[in-house]
Protein backbone atom coordinates (compact mmCIF):
# COMPACT_ATOMS: atom_id res chain seq x y z
CA UNK A 1 0.00 0.00 0.00
CA UNK A 2 3.09 2.24 0.05
CA UNK A 3 2.62 3.33 -3.57
CA UNK A 4 -1.00 4.20 -2.89
CA UNK A 5 -0.04 6.30 0.13
CA UNK A 6 2.53 8.14 -1.97
CA UNK A 7 0.05 8.74 -4.77
CA UNK A 8 -2.55 10.18 -2.39
CA UNK A 9 -0.17 12.71 -0.87
CA UNK A 10 -1.12 15.31 -3.50
CA UNK A 11 -4.86 14.65 -3.54
CA UNK A 12 -5.71 17.41 -1.10
CA UNK A 13 -3.91 19.94 -3.31
CA UNK A 14 -5.64 18.56 -6.40
CA UNK A 15 -9.03 18.90 -4.75
CA UNK A 16 -8.25 22.42 -3.64
CA UNK A 17 -7.35 23.52 -7.17
CA UNK A 18 -10.09 21.61 -8.97
CA UNK A 19 -13.02 22.40 -6.68
CA UNK A 20 -14.42 25.29 -4.80
CA UNK A 21 -14.20 25.18 -1.01
CA UNK A 22 -16.40 22.30 0.16
CA UNK A 23 -19.69 23.07 1.79
CA UNK A 24 -20.45 21.40 5.11
CA UNK A 25 -21.05 17.69 4.49
CA UNK A 26 -24.57 16.82 3.42
CA UNK A 27 -26.23 13.46 3.42
CA UNK A 28 -24.76 12.50 6.79
CA UNK A 29 -27.12 9.56 7.26
CA UNK A 30 -25.85 6.05 6.61
CA UNK A 31 -27.62 4.19 3.79
CA UNK A 32 -29.36 0.96 4.68
CA UNK A 33 -27.10 -2.07 4.41
CA UNK A 34 -23.88 -0.16 5.03
CA UNK A 35 -23.90 -0.14 8.84
CA UNK A 36 -20.65 -1.33 10.41
CA UNK A 37 -20.00 -2.43 13.98
CA UNK A 38 -17.15 -3.89 16.05
CA UNK A 39 -16.88 -7.68 15.66
CA UNK A 40 -18.58 -9.70 18.38
CA UNK A 41 -16.81 -12.94 17.49
CA UNK A 42 -13.93 -14.07 15.25
CA UNK A 43 -14.81 -13.35 11.60
CA UNK A 44 -15.87 -16.20 9.37
CA UNK A 45 -14.11 -17.16 6.16
CA UNK A 46 -13.23 -14.19 3.96
CA UNK A 47 -15.38 -13.76 0.86
CA UNK A 48 -14.89 -11.61 -2.24
CA UNK A 49 -14.55 -7.86 -1.93
CA UNK A 50 -17.40 -6.25 -3.88
CA UNK A 51 -18.68 -2.76 -4.54
CA UNK A 52 -21.14 -3.29 -1.68
CA UNK A 53 -18.26 -3.95 0.71
CA UNK A 54 -16.47 -0.84 -0.57
CA UNK A 55 -19.65 1.17 0.01
CA UNK A 56 -19.87 -0.15 3.57
CA UNK A 57 -16.23 0.84 4.20
CA UNK A 58 -16.80 4.33 2.74
CA UNK A 59 -19.77 5.15 4.96
CA UNK A 60 -18.22 3.39 7.97
CA UNK A 61 -15.20 5.67 7.66
CA UNK A 62 -17.27 8.83 7.33
CA UNK A 63 -19.39 7.84 10.30
CA UNK A 64 -16.75 6.62 12.74
CA UNK A 65 -13.27 7.90 11.85
CA UNK A 66 -11.63 10.56 14.03
CA UNK A 67 -12.32 13.38 11.54
CA UNK A 68 -15.12 11.66 9.63
CA UNK A 69 -17.67 14.35 10.48
CA UNK A 70 -15.52 17.08 8.93
CA UNK A 71 -13.80 15.04 6.22
CA UNK A 72 -14.25 16.03 2.58
CA UNK A 73 -15.52 12.71 1.25
CA UNK A 74 -14.39 13.62 -2.26
CA UNK A 75 -10.79 12.98 -1.19
CA UNK A 76 -11.66 9.32 -0.54
CA UNK A 77 -13.45 8.82 -3.84
CA UNK A 78 -10.78 10.58 -5.84
CA UNK A 79 -8.08 8.39 -4.29
CA UNK A 80 -10.20 5.33 -5.05
CA UNK A 81 -10.63 6.29 -8.71
CA UNK A 82 -6.93 7.00 -9.09
CA UNK A 83 -6.10 3.53 -7.77
CA UNK A 84 -8.74 1.92 -9.99
CA UNK A 85 -7.39 3.47 -13.20
CA UNK A 86 -3.79 2.72 -12.21
CA UNK A 87 -4.72 -0.94 -11.75
CA UNK A 88 -6.24 -0.98 -15.25
CA UNK A 89 -2.99 0.45 -16.57
CA UNK A 90 -0.84 -2.11 -14.69
CA UNK A 91 -2.83 -4.89 -16.34
CA UNK A 92 -2.53 -3.40 -19.84
CA UNK A 93 -6.23 -2.67 -20.07
CA UNK A 94 -8.14 0.47 -20.90
CA UNK A 95 -11.79 1.41 -20.61
CA UNK A 96 -12.71 4.50 -22.68
CA UNK A 97 -15.46 5.46 -20.25
CA UNK A 98 -13.24 5.25 -17.15
CA UNK A 99 -13.45 8.93 -16.29
CA UNK A 100 -14.04 10.41 -12.87
CA UNK A 101 -17.66 11.51 -12.38
CA UNK A 102 -18.21 15.07 -11.10
CA UNK A 103 -18.46 15.29 -7.32
CA UNK A 104 -20.36 17.89 -5.31
CA UNK A 105 -19.52 17.17 -1.67
CA UNK A 106 -22.87 15.46 -1.04
CA UNK A 107 -21.73 12.14 0.41
CA UNK A 108 -24.66 10.03 -0.76
CA UNK A 109 -24.94 11.57 -4.22
CA UNK A 110 -21.20 11.36 -4.78
CA UNK A 111 -21.17 7.72 -3.78
CA UNK A 112 -24.02 6.97 -6.18
CA UNK A 113 -22.10 8.64 -9.02
CA UNK A 114 -18.92 6.77 -8.13
CA UNK A 115 -20.73 3.43 -7.88
CA UNK A 116 -22.35 3.88 -11.29
CA UNK A 117 -18.98 4.60 -12.92
CA UNK A 118 -17.31 1.74 -11.03
CA UNK A 119 -19.92 -0.83 -12.10
CA UNK A 120 -19.67 0.21 -15.76
CA UNK A 121 -15.90 -0.22 -15.66
CA UNK A 122 -16.11 -3.59 -13.92
CA UNK A 123 -18.63 -4.90 -16.45
CA UNK A 124 -16.10 -4.28 -19.24
CA UNK A 125 -13.21 -6.06 -17.47
CA UNK A 126 -14.92 -8.83 -15.49
CA UNK A 127 -11.65 -10.74 -15.07
CA UNK A 128 -10.20 -7.78 -13.12
CA UNK A 129 -13.15 -7.24 -10.78
CA UNK A 130 -11.44 -8.75 -7.74
CA UNK A 131 -8.22 -6.78 -8.23
CA UNK A 132 -10.08 -3.52 -8.86
CA UNK A 133 -12.14 -3.95 -5.71
CA UNK A 134 -9.10 -4.61 -3.51
CA UNK A 135 -7.06 -1.64 -4.73
CA UNK A 136 -10.12 0.63 -4.55
CA UNK A 137 -10.81 -0.18 -0.91
CA UNK A 138 -7.11 0.02 -0.03
CA UNK A 139 -6.96 3.49 -1.59
CA UNK A 140 -9.91 4.78 0.43
CA UNK A 141 -8.14 3.76 3.63
CA UNK A 142 -4.77 5.11 2.48
CA UNK A 143 -6.36 8.46 1.58
CA UNK A 144 -6.89 9.09 5.29
CA UNK A 145 -3.13 9.42 5.68
CA UNK A 146 -3.44 7.82 9.11
CA UNK A 147 -0.91 5.23 10.26
CA UNK A 148 -3.51 3.53 12.48
CA UNK A 149 -6.06 3.19 9.68
CA UNK A 150 -5.95 -0.24 8.08
CA UNK A 151 -7.95 -2.77 6.12
CA UNK A 152 -7.09 -6.19 7.50
CA UNK A 153 -7.67 -9.16 5.29
CA UNK A 154 -7.27 -12.66 6.65
CA UNK A 155 -3.67 -13.84 6.80
CA UNK A 156 -2.39 -16.29 4.24
CA UNK A 157 0.37 -18.66 5.28
CA UNK A 158 2.61 -20.97 3.35
CA UNK A 159 1.35 -24.59 3.37
CA UNK A 160 4.39 -25.81 5.35
CA UNK A 161 4.33 -22.96 7.89
CA UNK A 162 5.25 -23.97 11.44
CA UNK A 163 4.33 -21.88 14.48
CA UNK A 164 7.01 -19.22 14.98
CA UNK A 165 8.41 -19.35 11.43
CA UNK A 166 9.37 -16.14 9.71
CA UNK A 167 8.76 -15.31 6.05
CA UNK A 168 10.91 -13.11 3.88
CA UNK A 169 14.58 -12.64 3.03
CA UNK A 170 15.78 -13.50 6.54
CA UNK A 171 17.19 -10.11 7.47
CA UNK A 172 16.30 -6.88 9.23
CA UNK A 173 17.86 -3.62 8.07
CA UNK A 174 18.31 -0.40 10.03
CA UNK A 175 15.19 0.86 8.21
CA UNK A 176 12.40 -1.50 9.30
CA UNK A 177 9.27 -2.62 7.49
CA UNK A 178 6.66 -0.47 9.30
CA UNK A 179 8.85 2.60 8.85
CA UNK A 180 8.94 2.01 5.09
CA UNK A 181 5.13 2.08 5.03
CA UNK A 182 4.40 4.89 7.46
CA UNK A 183 7.32 7.28 7.86
CA UNK A 184 10.07 6.74 5.25
CA UNK A 185 11.18 10.38 5.56
CA UNK A 186 12.67 9.53 8.95
CA UNK A 187 15.09 6.97 7.51
CA UNK A 188 18.78 7.87 7.57
CA UNK A 189 21.43 6.65 5.13
CA UNK A 190 23.27 4.36 4.78
CA UNK A 191 21.02 1.33 4.57
CA UNK A 192 22.68 -1.69 6.16
CA UNK A 193 21.94 -5.16 7.51
CA UNK A 194 21.21 -4.84 11.23
CA UNK A 195 20.35 -8.48 11.97
CA UNK A 196 20.54 -11.74 10.05
CA UNK A 197 17.53 -13.83 11.10
CA UNK A 198 18.05 -16.90 8.91
CA UNK A 199 16.70 -18.04 5.57
CA UNK A 200 18.12 -16.72 2.30
CA UNK A 201 20.22 -14.01 3.95
CA UNK A 202 21.97 -16.49 6.20
CA UNK A 203 22.49 -18.98 3.37
CA UNK A 204 24.07 -16.24 1.23
CA UNK A 205 26.53 -15.32 3.99
CA UNK A 206 25.25 -11.83 4.77
CA UNK A 207 26.46 -10.30 8.02
CA UNK A 208 25.34 -7.43 10.25
CA UNK A 209 26.94 -4.20 9.06
CA UNK A 210 26.89 -5.09 5.35
CA UNK A 211 25.92 -1.94 3.41
CA UNK A 212 23.02 -2.38 0.96
CA UNK A 213 23.97 -0.18 -2.00
CA UNK A 214 21.19 -1.20 -4.38
CA UNK A 215 17.93 -3.17 -4.33
CA UNK A 216 16.82 -4.61 -7.65
CA UNK A 217 19.09 -2.09 -9.33
CA UNK A 218 17.64 0.93 -7.49
CA UNK A 219 19.37 3.06 -4.88
CA UNK A 220 17.79 2.89 -1.39
CA UNK A 221 18.51 6.59 -0.87
CA UNK A 222 18.59 9.48 -3.37
CA UNK A 223 19.79 12.85 -2.11
CA UNK A 224 19.36 11.58 1.42
CA UNK A 225 15.72 10.58 0.92
CA UNK A 226 14.58 6.97 1.29
CA UNK A 227 13.15 5.45 -1.88
CA UNK A 228 10.35 2.89 -2.35
CA UNK A 229 13.02 0.32 -3.26
CA UNK A 230 13.55 -0.43 0.45
CA UNK A 231 10.10 -2.01 0.69
CA UNK A 232 11.39 -5.00 -1.32
CA UNK A 233 13.46 -6.06 1.73
CA UNK A 234 10.24 -6.99 3.55
CA UNK A 235 8.10 -9.22 1.30
CA UNK A 236 5.04 -10.89 2.77
CA UNK A 237 3.57 -14.23 1.81
CA UNK A 238 2.67 -15.06 -0.93
CA UNK A 239 5.16 -12.61 -2.52
CA UNK A 240 7.97 -14.78 -3.85
CA UNK A 241 9.89 -12.72 -6.41
CA UNK A 242 13.66 -12.85 -5.85
CA UNK A 243 15.31 -9.64 -4.65
CA UNK A 244 18.73 -8.68 -6.00
CA UNK A 245 21.04 -6.79 -3.60
CA UNK A 246 24.35 -5.10 -4.23
CA UNK A 247 26.38 -5.13 -1.03
CA UNK A 248 29.53 -3.61 0.45
CA UNK A 249 31.42 -5.08 3.39
CA UNK A 250 33.39 -2.12 4.72
CA UNK A 251 35.82 -4.19 6.80
CA UNK A 252 37.24 -5.86 3.67
CA UNK A 253 36.16 -3.53 0.87
CA UNK A 254 34.39 -6.41 -0.87
CA UNK A 255 31.52 -5.53 -3.23
CA UNK A 256 29.24 -8.22 -4.56
CA UNK A 257 25.69 -8.95 -5.67
CA UNK A 258 23.36 -11.64 -4.41
CA UNK A 259 19.88 -12.84 -5.31
CA UNK A 260 17.68 -13.64 -2.30
CA UNK A 261 14.43 -15.57 -2.73
CA UNK A 262 11.75 -14.98 -0.09
CA UNK A 263 10.68 -18.01 1.87
CA UNK A 264 9.96 -19.53 5.25
CA UNK A 265 12.76 -19.67 7.78
CA UNK A 266 13.01 -20.91 11.35
CA UNK A 267 13.31 -18.09 13.85
CA UNK A 268 15.26 -18.10 17.10
CA UNK A 269 12.65 -19.08 19.69
CA UNK A 270 14.30 -16.92 22.37
CA UNK A 271 13.90 -13.94 20.07
CA UNK A 272 10.15 -14.54 19.92
CA UNK A 273 9.72 -13.97 23.66
CA UNK A 274 7.93 -10.68 24.29
CA UNK A 275 9.66 -10.12 27.65
CA UNK A 276 13.27 -11.13 28.33
CA UNK A 277 15.27 -10.14 31.39
CA UNK A 278 18.75 -10.48 32.88
CA UNK A 279 21.20 -8.79 35.25
CA UNK A 280 23.91 -6.50 33.91
CA UNK A 281 26.98 -5.83 36.06
CA UNK A 282 25.16 -7.59 38.91
CA UNK A 283 23.22 -4.44 39.87
CA UNK A 284 21.15 -3.36 36.84
CA UNK A 285 18.02 -5.14 35.66
CA UNK A 286 17.81 -5.26 31.87
CA UNK A 287 14.37 -6.05 30.42
CA UNK A 288 13.66 -6.23 26.71
CA UNK A 289 9.99 -5.75 25.80
CA UNK A 290 9.20 -6.40 22.14
CA UNK A 291 5.47 -5.69 22.35
CA UNK A 292 2.94 -4.31 24.84
CA UNK A 293 0.87 -7.46 24.64
CA UNK A 294 -1.73 -8.48 27.26
CA UNK A 295 -0.09 -9.09 30.67
CA UNK A 296 3.29 -7.78 29.46
CA UNK A 297 3.45 -5.13 32.22
CA UNK A 298 2.97 -7.75 34.94
CA UNK A 299 5.63 -9.94 33.34
CA UNK A 300 8.12 -7.05 33.36
CA UNK A 301 7.36 -6.23 37.00
CA UNK A 302 7.69 -9.87 38.07
CA UNK A 303 11.05 -10.10 36.27
CA UNK A 304 12.32 -6.99 38.07
CA UNK A 305 11.11 -8.28 41.45
CA UNK A 306 12.76 -11.66 40.91
CA UNK A 307 16.12 -10.17 39.90
CA UNK A 308 15.96 -7.61 42.71
CA UNK A 309 15.63 -10.25 45.43
CA UNK A 310 18.72 -10.41 47.62
CA UNK A 311 20.61 -7.52 46.04
CA UNK A 312 20.70 -3.72 45.86
CA UNK A 313 20.02 -2.46 42.35
CA UNK A 314 21.43 0.64 40.68
CA UNK A 315 18.52 0.89 38.26
CA UNK A 316 16.32 -0.54 35.53
CA UNK A 317 17.07 -0.55 31.81
CA UNK A 318 14.03 -1.10 29.60
CA UNK A 319 14.93 -1.97 26.00
CA UNK A 320 12.01 -0.91 23.80
CA UNK A 321 13.91 -0.90 20.52
CA UNK A 322 11.79 -2.48 17.81
CA UNK A 323 8.70 -2.49 20.05
CA UNK A 324 5.87 -1.94 17.60
CA UNK A 325 3.31 -1.11 20.28
CA UNK A 326 0.21 -2.93 21.44
CA UNK A 327 -2.05 -2.13 24.36
CA UNK A 328 -2.01 1.41 25.80
CA UNK A 329 -3.40 -0.12 29.00
CA UNK A 330 -0.23 -2.21 29.37
CA UNK A 331 1.99 0.80 28.64
CA UNK A 332 0.17 2.83 31.29
CA UNK A 333 0.36 0.03 33.85
CA UNK A 334 4.13 -0.26 33.41
CA UNK A 335 4.53 3.53 33.67
CA UNK A 336 2.60 3.35 36.94
CA UNK A 337 5.49 1.46 38.54
CA UNK A 338 7.56 4.64 38.21
CA UNK A 339 5.05 7.40 39.07
CA UNK A 340 1.60 7.87 40.62
CA UNK A 341 -1.01 10.60 40.29
CA UNK A 342 -0.11 11.68 36.75
CA UNK A 343 -1.71 11.59 33.32
CA UNK A 344 0.32 9.51 30.87
CA UNK A 345 -1.49 10.70 27.71
CA UNK A 346 -4.65 12.29 26.32
CA UNK A 347 -7.08 10.95 23.71
CA UNK A 348 -8.82 13.79 21.88
CA UNK A 349 -11.74 14.12 19.48
CA UNK A 350 -11.64 16.32 16.39
CA UNK A 351 -13.33 19.17 18.29
CA UNK A 352 -10.57 19.18 20.92
CA UNK A 353 -12.40 17.35 23.69
CA UNK A 354 -9.78 15.25 25.47
CA UNK A 355 -9.92 12.29 27.82
CA UNK A 356 -6.95 11.80 30.16
CA UNK A 357 -5.18 8.46 30.63
CA UNK A 358 -4.16 8.43 34.32
CA UNK A 359 -1.66 6.18 36.03
CA UNK A 360 -2.87 3.04 37.78
CA UNK A 361 -1.94 3.90 41.35
CA UNK A 362 -2.64 0.36 42.57
CA UNK A 363 0.71 -0.63 41.00
CA UNK A 364 3.52 -0.60 43.55
CA UNK A 365 6.26 1.95 42.87
CA UNK A 366 9.71 0.51 42.15
CA UNK A 367 11.63 3.60 43.30
CA UNK A 368 14.54 2.78 41.00
CA UNK A 369 16.37 4.94 38.40
CA UNK A 370 15.16 4.23 34.86
CA UNK A 371 16.80 4.38 31.43
CA UNK A 372 14.82 3.44 28.31
CA UNK A 373 16.39 2.39 25.01
CA UNK A 374 14.40 3.60 21.98
CA UNK A 375 14.77 3.68 18.21
CA UNK A 376 12.78 4.18 15.00
CA UNK A 377 11.15 0.79 15.58
CA UNK A 378 9.46 2.03 18.78
CA UNK A 379 5.91 2.85 17.69
CA UNK A 380 2.37 3.39 18.97
CA UNK A 381 2.03 2.24 22.62
CA UNK A 382 5.83 2.24 22.82
CA UNK A 383 5.73 5.97 22.03
CA UNK A 384 2.99 6.45 24.61
CA UNK A 385 5.41 4.99 27.15
CA UNK A 386 8.45 6.92 25.90
CA UNK A 387 6.73 10.32 25.78
CA UNK A 388 5.47 9.85 29.33
CA UNK A 389 8.97 8.98 30.55
CA UNK A 390 10.24 12.16 28.94
CA UNK A 391 7.42 14.56 29.87
CA UNK A 392 7.01 13.29 33.43
CA UNK A 393 10.79 13.08 33.99
CA UNK A 394 10.68 9.45 35.00
CA UNK A 395 14.04 8.58 33.51
CA UNK A 396 16.27 9.11 30.49
CA UNK A 397 15.78 8.02 26.88
CA UNK A 398 18.79 6.69 24.95
CA UNK A 399 19.06 5.83 21.26
CA UNK A 400 17.30 7.51 18.36
CA UNK A 401 13.95 9.23 17.81
CA UNK A 402 10.89 6.96 17.87
CA UNK A 403 8.77 6.11 14.84
CA UNK A 404 6.10 8.82 15.00
CA UNK A 405 3.38 6.22 14.44
CA UNK A 406 0.78 6.99 17.10
CA UNK A 407 -2.26 8.68 15.63
CA UNK A 408 -4.59 7.06 18.15
CA UNK A 409 -5.95 3.72 19.43
CA UNK A 410 -7.67 1.92 16.56
CA UNK A 411 -11.14 0.39 16.70
CA UNK A 412 -11.99 -2.47 14.32
CA UNK A 413 -15.25 -2.77 12.36
CA UNK A 414 -16.49 -5.91 10.64
CA UNK A 415 -17.23 -5.62 6.91
CA UNK A 416 -19.60 -7.78 4.93
CA UNK A 417 -16.86 -9.97 3.46
CA UNK A 418 -15.51 -10.90 6.93
CA UNK A 419 -12.56 -8.51 6.76
CA UNK A 420 -11.82 -5.80 9.31
CA UNK A 421 -11.62 -2.06 8.79
CA UNK A 422 -9.85 -0.24 11.62
CA UNK A 423 -9.07 3.38 12.48
CA UNK A 424 -9.01 5.65 15.53
CA UNK A 425 -11.96 7.66 16.80
CA UNK A 426 -9.62 9.82 18.91
CA UNK A 427 -6.10 11.12 18.42
CA UNK A 428 -3.23 10.73 20.86
CA UNK A 429 -1.41 13.56 22.65
CA UNK A 430 1.47 13.22 25.09
CA UNK A 431 1.33 14.24 28.77
CA UNK A 432 2.28 17.80 27.82
CA UNK A 433 -0.53 17.69 25.22
CA UNK A 434 1.98 17.57 22.38
CA UNK A 435 1.43 15.78 19.06
CA UNK A 436 3.76 12.79 18.70
CA UNK A 437 2.27 11.31 15.54
CA UNK A 438 4.60 11.73 12.52
CA UNK A 439 7.11 13.48 14.81
CA UNK A 440 8.22 10.85 17.30
CA UNK A 441 9.84 11.20 20.70
CA UNK A 442 13.45 12.44 20.69
CA UNK A 443 16.01 10.72 22.94
CA UNK A 444 17.75 12.57 25.74
CA UNK A 445 20.98 10.98 24.52
CA UNK A 446 21.30 10.44 20.76
CA UNK A 447 23.23 7.19 20.21
CA UNK A 448 22.60 5.71 16.73
CA UNK A 449 23.75 2.29 15.61
CA UNK A 450 26.35 2.49 12.81
CA UNK A 451 27.31 -0.19 10.27
CA UNK A 452 30.64 -0.51 12.07
CA UNK A 453 28.85 -1.14 15.38
CA UNK A 454 26.61 -3.78 13.81
CA UNK A 455 29.56 -5.52 12.16
CA UNK A 456 31.52 -5.59 15.43
CA UNK A 457 28.55 -6.67 17.54
CA UNK A 458 28.70 -3.47 19.59
CA UNK A 459 25.65 -1.90 21.23
CA UNK A 460 26.58 1.74 21.92
CA UNK A 461 23.12 2.68 23.23
CA UNK A 462 23.23 -0.08 25.84
CA UNK A 463 26.74 0.97 26.85
CA UNK A 464 25.58 4.58 27.28
CA UNK A 465 22.60 3.46 29.37
CA UNK A 466 24.91 1.47 31.67
CA UNK A 467 27.09 4.53 32.17
CA UNK A 468 24.08 6.71 33.00
CA UNK A 469 22.71 4.26 35.57
CA UNK A 470 26.07 3.77 37.27
CA UNK A 471 26.60 7.53 37.36
CA UNK A 472 23.15 8.02 38.89
CA UNK A 473 23.94 5.42 41.52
Amino acid sequence: MTAVRTATAGLALLLATACTAPAPPRGQGTPAGTVCAPPQAPPGAETATTIDVIEQAYFCTLGNYYSGATLDSRSLLLAAFVALTQELNRNGREVPGATMPPLTGDRKADWAAFETAYRKIGDQVPDLRDKLAVVTLEAIVAALGDNHADWKRQDKRAPDYYDGDGYGLGLDANVNGPQVDTNPGAAVAPLFVATVLGGAAQAAGLRPGDIIEAINGSAPFIDGEATPAIAALYPKYPEARPVRLRLLRQSTGRRWSVMLKPGLFQRDLAGLQMVRSKLLDDDIVYVRVTQFAPNSANRVLRAITRLRTGRTLSGVMLDLRGNGGGSPVEATRLLSAFVHGKNTAYQCTVDGTCQATPTDDTVELLNLPLVVLIDRGCASACEHFSSAVKDLRLGQLVGTRTAGVISGPAQSYLLGNSTLLSFPARHHLGPNREVIDRIGVPPDHYVPLTPQDAAAGRDPALAKALTLLHTHA
